[in-house]
């Protein structure tokens, strides 16, 4: 999971980093055994809502997917709302 906006990314990169971003969530939602302690995943885990967390990061890749008009499923991942509504505020580029 890269930390930098999804904008700079191919075609290919930005499909690579939706797959790893659902994965990681999945882990994050103890949905899965593999990754428990990926050190990338850190930044989700110190967050009070990890999911909520990996839900806003995995928005703005959805968002550069619609921009370039690829179709990604948004079903996937959480509502919109529950992130503009916490209190997770970006403070770095993603």
């Amino acid at each position: 999971m890269w930390s930098l906006h999804p904008g700079y990314l191919d075609a290919r990169g930005l499909v690579a980093l939706w797959r790893e971003g659902l994965l990681a969530r999945k882990v994050l939602q103890h949905l899965t055994k593999g990754y428990k302690n990926h050190p990338q995943l850190d930044r989700f885990n110190d967050h009070l809502q990890p999911t909520v967390a990996i839900d806003c990061y995995l928005w703005y890749v959805y968002g550069e997917a619609v921009r370039r008009e690829h179709h990604f499923s948004i079903g996937k991942i959480g509502p919109k709302q529950l992130f503009e509504d916490s209190r997770f505020r970006q403070t770095t580029q993603i």
